[in-house]
């Protein structure tokens, strides 16, 4: 969120929207309940006083902001920053820009550092690009375990790589019906009524 710098899921959002709308109420933010910040200047103000007050997710959202504005020097400054702070997504971000050369030179054994760092912290893209990452240096045996690992956190992607290696017979059947029901069982852990609604608001959107 613009005011907080918070993650909030589709329906939580729905669901406060839906609160107000019914009460009458102001718009303000699920989390911090402050009032939705509505210009641009607004929102550069509060982002960079959270940053000043040592807020790693702020420095995470401006390293994004400076990255898309193809300013990857900044961007690493911002992230590494954050990632000094505990922040998990930083880390993975920073794996990116050492893998592609943007803002550092590309350097493997510095990305594969912080995707470690982030996967162990259940950043599930991480754990996904460890197993490509293994898959592509060779080591299959170990790329199958972190597919494995993505996969019982809800990835979807890794499922395809995982049936192909099943049909090699290079993971066994009870490991593979064992992503399988993890994969399904961290899906189901996901859904709510909230963000159900919230997914059919925004598809009614589209269709207009």
């Amino acid at each position: 969120m613009d005011c907080c710098s918070k993650s909030v899921c589709d329906g939580c959002i729905y669901a406060n929207m839906i609160r107000e709308l019914e009460g009458k109420l102001q718009p303000k933010c699920p989390f911090c309940r402050c009032s939705v910040v509505i210009s641009g200047e607004e929102v550069d103000q509060n982002l960079m006083k959270r940053i000043e007050a040592s807020d790693r997710e702020a420095m995470c959202e401006m390293g994004t902001r400076r990255c898309g504005e193809g300013d990857y020097n900044a961007a690493f400054d911002y992230w590494t920053r954050a990632a000094a702070l505990g922040d998990i997504h930083a880390h993975f971000e920073l794996s990116i820009l050492y893998r592609d050369g943007e803002g550092v030179e590309k350097d493997d054994k510095k990305q594969l550092h912080h995707l470690e760092v982030a996967a162990i912290g259940g950043d599930v893209s991480a754990r996904n690009n460890l197993g490509l990452f293994e898959e592509k240096t060779g080591r299959t045996d170990r790329a199958v375990k972190h597919y494995i690992i993505a996969a019982k956190l809800g990835c979807d992607s890794v499922l395809i790589a995982l049936k192909e290696f099943f049909k090699m017979g290079m993971v066994s059947k009870e490991d593979f019906a064992g992503a399988l029901r993890g994969h399904q069982a961290a899906i189901d852990a996901m859904k709510s009524p909230q963000r159900e609604a919230a997914e059919e608001y925004k598809a009614r959107g589209k269709g207009k």
